[in-house]
């Protein structure tokens, strides 16, 4: 199940370039820096239309990052991306809310990206908001008896820890009558983002959270579990089928 293909690796990079719709000139980096002997910062600043800015600061596996944004405009959220990633994110807001504490897998840059949703950044609306970010904790380099399995180390060149097909459907198709390529981050234990591209050409993200299943923006999720298969169906036309070993890995 898990394979790495070329025609894989260019279904990532294609739908990565179009995921968040965001041109790269659009993009604003700003450091976050920590005053001395302070585990957190706040800052404050403005978005207008399809402006996004991206707070980059760096951080410890096993260290914990806790973000919150308090914001004048209700469809302005923000984004986690681990080190590496342009834009595949470890927390999606406008999926699960503008708070979020996680524990680190990887050592490297984070960046939270502050950003408005496509509706509002059509219409050229402001958001003003305030930013508070925080890492706490120390390093934490797993017993060897303890270490990910050999399944769980990024696949190279992208920023997944697998890749490879699932069964989906589109419409009133046969069920699984299809194959979607996916690519999956893996948070805590039961946590994971599944990135799956259908063939016409985008992408969904699947966010499984304990028994919990959700998707960008306001898409209506149905997701019921037999046995070790998920079946999930968003906006009552995709249809995926989405294995528990995707999410948990082994």
């Amino acid at each position: 199940m898990v394979v790495t293909t070329r025609r894989l690796m260019l279904a990532c990079v294609l739908m990565a370039t179009n995921f968040f719709a965001f041109a790269a000139d659009s993009v604003e980096s700003r450091s976050i820096h920590f005053a001395k002997g302070a585990s957190a910062a706040t800052v404050k600043g403005s978005l207008k239309g399809y402006k996004v800015v991206d707070y980059k600061l760096r951080a410890k596996a096993g260290q914990s990052m806790n973000v919150k944004l308090k914001t004048s405009n209700l469809s302005n959220y923000f984004n986690v991306l681990p080190p590496g990633s342009s834009d595949v994110a470890i927390f999606v807001g406008s999926t699960s809310g503008n708070e979020w504490s996680g524990t680190l897998q990887d050592d490297g840059e984070y960046a939270v990206r502050v950003y408005l949703m496509r509706n509002a950044a059509r219409r050229n609306e402001t958001a003003n908001y305030t930013l508070t970010v925080g890492i706490t904790g120390a390093a934490v380099a797993p017993p060897a008896a303890e270490a990910a399995p050999a399944s769980d180390a990024k696949v190279k060149g992208t920023p997944y820890h697998a890749t490879g097909e699932v069964p989906c459907s589109q419409g009133d198709a046969p069920q699984g009558s299809a194959q979607c390529n996916f690519g999956v981050i893996r948070g805590q234990p039961g946590n994971a983002a599944v990135h799956v591209m259908p063939p016409r050409g985008f992408k969904r993200t699947l966010n499984f959270a304990g028994n919990k299943v959700s998707s960008e923006g306001d898409a209506k999720v149905e997701a019921t579990k037999s046995g070790d298969m998920w079946s999930v169906t968003v906006n009552d036309y995709e249809h995926y089928q989405i294995p528990q070993a995707v999410i948990s890995g082994g």
